[in-house]
């Protein structure tokens, strides 16, 4: 199973945007998990996707505005409540955009 199938097989059994989309990439540890959990559902920095937030703690920096410029031609926004509610993107189409994301840009 590669890193995209993995976060999607666990998004929402049992985890989170933001813990699904990290936990396919890295061991995580209870306490990373929960405080990632708090970065899920638009609750991140400027109401950032928890998907895509977690994507970018597993990317060099150097590659967060070509990031976003991607997420956000597929999601419509990098914002939770924007994805959600103006461009009606589901939140599983977050976590595969942000999982292929990490492929596309980190060395996994």
């Amino acid at each position: 199973m590669d890193h995209v199938e993995r976060a999607l097989s666990t998004f929402r059994k049992p985890y989170s945007c933001a813990q699904t989309v990290y936990a396919a990439f890295k061991e995580a540890s209870d306490a990373s998990l929960e405080a990632l959990k708090a970065k899920s559902g638009g609750r991140a920095e400027g109401g950032e996707c928890g998907a895509f937030y977690a994507a970018k703690l597993l990317v060099d920096p150097q590659f967060h505005a070509d990031m976003e410029r991607d997420f956000a031609a597929v999601a419509g926004d990098t914002r939770c409540k924007i994805i959600k509610g103006e461009h009606k993107t589901p939140c599983e189409v977050c976590v595969k955009t942000a999982a292929s994301l990490v492929k596309k840009y980190a060395s996994f």
